[in-house]
């Protein structure tokens, strides 16, 4: 795919997302052999699947529902 990789793409836009409420982390994945952009969040909303592009750059974006994310002890 020419252009940007998937990994600078998420740099630039990870901050972002991740400033919207709902949202518990990015990665990167794979769809159908194809990377993507995945992103985490607690709970899907109609509300948060608004805020969030279903593609970015070229790369589609897949939300996958985590529910709360925290660190262990």
């Amino acid at each position: 795919m020419p252009g940007k990789r998937v990994q600078q793409i998420l740099e630039e836009h990870a901050g972002g997302w991740m400033a919207i409420a709902g949202v518990v982390g990015v990665a990167i994945g794979e769809l159908e052999g194809e990377p993507c952009v995945r992103i985490l969040v607690e709970k899907k909303t109609d509300d948060l699947m608004k805020r969030i592009p279903s593609e970015v750059e070229g790369f589609p974006v897949v939300v996958n529902e985590t529910g709360e994310i925290r660190a262990l002890q």
